[in-house]
């Protein structure tokens, strides 16, 4: 992840000093169908697909799709086009269904066992029978059951004999283990759901923790790393292992991290779907949502992001990260990367006396100077031109370095200016200034003038040679820095109104030959992206982030 080793490359590493056969290892990364992958997914994609890489070994994407009244089909298209929009790819793509069969039959082997029973406890008794982390739970009344009852009930609830709820399979571990996951936990329940892969073919579906150990060892995962949320899991996914295990095949082992929490978001699945069923946002690519389609829309790159989570670190204990890093990774990719253009989005007229009306003149500007070979590009300087209204002052404070009344600034890439008259319209606003230009003052002519140092620059737009394009602006979606904090239906409380807003611009020419995906800093603004709705009729560009840190700025809510 960085240059040191981190935890996990530890404990990697210790194993293959210890004798592991390098050839061996195998990793996986096991998302379930049911929303879109977030930003916290990304550390977990990272880490999985990285460690594949160095140690030249063997990755899955296996999706754990066990449970079919929340996957879609479409959960499982989007996360694919995120893994590989990341610049990754997989040895196998693996299901959790795949192994129904397995794990119906290895089911059967822990009833013969007596290591399993079906119980006929709502799911309210059943919790309440599991007792409380400080008081022993109490036996079911039903887990005195023979090996024969269970087996035919077991293959009752499989044959759709069973109404959902009606019965579950639990394995027989303690009641009174101080691991509350370890008191008798469901493996099995019916639903009467339509499966994406497997249809109706099957009405007892696998819990979680039954499926997960248990696909690990079918596809010979080595290291099975999971976030700390399931460490109190790793005691149930070794018992579970026990039972199936073959002493001369590779045992899983599962590890854990600390999940990558964000500042001034949420990476809850649950809650993100309840905004985009309630029309909070629009959707799962929402610009505004932490989902990786939504950052990838916003116009965030796959390299900002695995820097970020290279930043951030891999953990043993939880931790936020502050949303301005984030920031900063994708600032630093971007200013490598991106074309500098000249857009204006609150213009004030700009009438040059000392030219001719018709005067069309093309320049030549640079594309980035932070690349040589991006190469220049040309601009039409005529007779009026639009600057940005915030860079006027007829009236300046103090050390205002941009136009003002007999001030003299560069225009990028064109001529120095000197404000001479201003325009005032019938409500006393400046509506026009007057200027002339130093025709001798031409930015990389090689005279002189040209070298001629004054202390503003401001970036223009012809008013006559332009395009008007549509700028979506983004703030936090919520007020609050630790919205995680809320339940679903209280997210609405701390919604930010001004999560985003959309004005006009004019901009250069040159912004006509965008497509969809192009990325762009606005000279002095930001860094933006064009949408995917664009079309020639309406280029709309969603800001991906500003050229500074603005979180310092932005007191805490509570």
């Amino acid at each position: 992840m960085n240059g040191s080793r981190n935890f996990i490359e530890t404990i990697i590493d210790n194993d293959l000093q210890n004798g592991f056969d390098p050839s061996k290892l195998c990793f996986r990364f096991p998302p379930e169908p049911n929303g879109f992958l977030h930003i916290g997914h990304v550390k977990a994609i990272v880490l999985n697909f990285e460690l594949a890489k160095k140690y030249k070994a063997k990755i899955n994407l296996r999706f754990d799709d066990t449970n079919p009244e929340n996957e879609d089909q479409k959960y499982i298209d989007a996360i694919k086009k995120d893994v590989n929009w990341l610049g990754y790819s997989w040895d196998e793509e693996c299901y959790a269904s795949d192994y129904f069969q397995q794990l119906y039959e290895w089911s059967i082997k822990l009833i013969n066992e007596g290591k399993a029973y079906v119980d006929s406890q709502t799911s309210e008794q059943i919790a309440e029978q599991k007792g409380t982390p400080k008081e022993v739970g109490k036996n079911s009344p039903f887990r005195k059951r023979t090996v024969e009852e269970n087996t035919k009930l077991f293959k009752q609830m499989k044959e759709g004999g069973v109404e959902p709820g009606q019965h579950v399979l639990r394995a027989k571990i303690d009641m009174s283990s101080p691991n509350m996951l370890m008191r008798d936990p469901v493996i099995y329940r019916v639903l009467n759901e339509s499966h994406p892969r497997t249809k109706n073919d099957w009405v007892v579906f696998p819990m979680y923790d039954w499926t997960h150990g248990e696909s690990d060892y079918i596809e010979q995962i080595s290291h099975s790393l999971c976030t700390l949320e399931f460490k109190p899991h790793r005691e149930l996914y070794d018992w579970f292992l026990d039972q199936i295990v073959d002493p001369k095949r590779i045992r899983p082992k599962q590890r854990e991290f600390a999940r990558l929490n964000l500042s001034h978001t949420i990476t809850s699945k649950r809650k993100l779907l309840y905004l985009v069923e309630n029309n909070i946002v629009d959707g799962w690519d929402d610009p505004r949502m932490p989902t990786i389609s939504g950052l990838r829309r916003r116009g965030y790159t796959p390299e900002s992001l695995k820097n970020f989570v290279r930043a951030a670190g891999v953990a043993k204990r939880e931790n936020v990260i502050e949303m301005s890093l984030l920031e900063f990774c994708v600032r630093e990719d971007l200013n490598k990367k991106c074309n500098r253009m000249m857009v204006v989005q609150n213009p004030i007229k700009i009438t040059i006396t000392n030219l001719e009306e018709e005067h069309e003149e093309a320049l030549v500007v640079e594309n980035n100077p932070e690349d040589s070979s991006a190469g220049t590009r040309q601009m039409v300087f005529t007779k009026t031109v639009f600057i940005e209204r915030e860079d006027f002052s007829d009236n300046p404070p103090k050390k205002f370095f941009r136009l003002s009344p007999g001030n003299e600034v560069r225009l990028k890439g064109a001529y120095i200016i000197k404000a001479n008259n201003v325009i005032y319209n019938k409500e006393g606003v400046v509506e026009e200034v007057e200027c002339t230009y130093d025709p001798k003052s031409k930015s990389g002519s090689g005279s002189e003038e040209s070298k001629r140092k004054v202390k503003g620059t401001l970036h223009w737009v012809s008013s006559t040679k332009n395009t008007q394009i549509t700028i979506r602006e983004y703030d936090r979606l919520f007020e609050h820095p630790a919205p995680g904090q809320f339940l679903s239906e209280e997210l609405h409380k701390i919604l930010n109104p001004n999560s985003m807003s959309v004005t006009f611009a004019v901009a250069e020419l040159e912004m006509c030959k965008s497509e969809p995906g192009d990325s762009f800093q606005f000279q002095r603004k930001g860094y933006y992206i064009m949408d995917s709705s664009s079309n020639p009729k309406e280029m709309v560009f969603n800001k991906t982030v500003s050229l500074r840190d603005n979180w310092k700025k932005q007191k805490p809510q509570h």
